[in-house]
């Protein structure tokens, strides 16, 4: 593996894991049981474009992404203050599409430094970021 194509999967496992996180500090405060299914539907797949993602490291014996307990702690604090006078889904909804859209130009970034990456990496990456495209689409009806 080489660290381009090593690179392209640490960004989808640490992209992944900062959604899987977000999404299980957000779902606490949905009320809407449609949005709070749209969340576990994201979460699950996010899930498995990380693990997939871990498994090909893993393979190459190369090192996986490792979030710190700061950047954990910080995120957290962030959606609890971002949501600590207003836990209408609208506003639920639209703190999902801004991370969604954070992820997919993140995502981006690290696909244009890393172009000599191979296809299977890529095409994790792609996957990834259509996910995300469409999780903003479906999340709109939320607005």
């Amino acid at each position: 593996m080489t660290s381009h194509e090593a690179a392209v999967y640490r960004e989808i496992q640490r992209n992944t894991d900062m959604a899987m996180k977000a999404m299980n500090t957000i779902a606490d405060k949905v009320s809407d049981d449609a949005l709070s299914m749209q969340i576990s539907r994201q979460s699950l797949k996010y899930s498995e474009l990380h693990n997939e993602a871990s498994r090909q490291l893993l393979q190459a014996r190369a090192e996986g992404y490792q979030s710190s307990a700061l950047s954990d702690v910080l995120m957290r604090t962030g959606i609890h203050y971002n949501t600590m006078l207003n836990t209408s889904t609208g506003h639920l909804a639209e703190m999902m599409i801004k991370n969604s859209t954070n992820g997919i130009l993140e995502m981006e970034k690290v696909l244009k430094h890393n172009e000599n990456a191979g296809p299977k990496p890529v095409a994790l990456a792609k996957q990834l970021i259509e996910f995300e495209e469409k999780n903003v689409e479906r999340l709109k009806q939320y607005l």
